[in-house]
């Protein structure tokens, strides 16, 4: 995972208006702010809302991600003071399309479950939009029974699309054994398939 999987990667189609981009306590959340600048790049009418979950901050600065992204970075977590509206509410119904790349054994397992215990987790059991998830798991992970139980349950989702890692060097072991999350550029076009065919499904046209 040393080498940054943003360089030179492809910019798809992408119809959204407006993406929920969260990130979740991976090792390859690293690259977050490399992919945030990627997508100031390649789709600057795209409005981008951007939350990492608590553990993600082991590996990645909000202040990275603020300079790179250029707006407000938000955190999974439930806000200290009282807000005008509910973030939960807000982040279910303001996106076209929500990318969750990576996402942890621990977060699959939670979204799979039902789980609704931070902003992010209830927005997305509520949520209307096409929603893409990028497994990023550590050795073993991607033949673990839970996983393919939760991945199953994720599929069976008519606004949900997971998008299998790829094996990658684990940085504990060294060896070949690890599943990254797939890339950003390819998540974007596997999260256009989706929200174009719940349109198709739906009757609606673009606005």
């Amino acid at each position: 995972m040393a080498e940054s999987p943003v360089s030179a990667a492809p910019a798809p189609a992408f119809g959204a208006r407006q993406l929920l981009y969260v990130g979740t306590g991976s090792l390859g959340v690293m690259f977050m702010p490399m992919w945030s600048q990627w997508l100031r790049t390649s789709y600057p009418q795209l409005e981008v809302r951007t939350v990492i979950t608590r553990s993600a901050e082991q590996f990645v600065t909000r202040t990275a991600l603020t300079v790179f992204s250029g707006s407000e970075i938000l955190v999974d977590a439930w806000p200290d003071e009282p807000r005008p509206k509910a973030l939960h509410v807000e982040l279910a119904q303001w996106p076209d399309a929500v990318v969750i790349q990576p996402a942890s054994f621990h977060f699959v397992s939670r979204l799979a479950l039902g789980m609704a215990d931070t902003p992010v987790l209830l927005a997305l059991q509520c949520t209307q939009a096409a929603v893409a998830v990028a497994p990023a798991l550590p050795p073993g992970g991607h033949d673990s029974p839970a996983y393919r139980r939760h991945i199953e349950a994720l599929a069976e989702r008519p606004n949900v699309v997971v998008i299998p890692p790829t094996t990658g060097r684990s940085v504990t072991t060294g060896r070949m054994e690890a599943s990254v999350a797939a890339p950003l550029s390819e998540v974007l076009a596997r999260t256009e398939q989706l929200r174009l065919q719940m349109l198709a499904q739906s009757g609606r046209e673009e606005r």
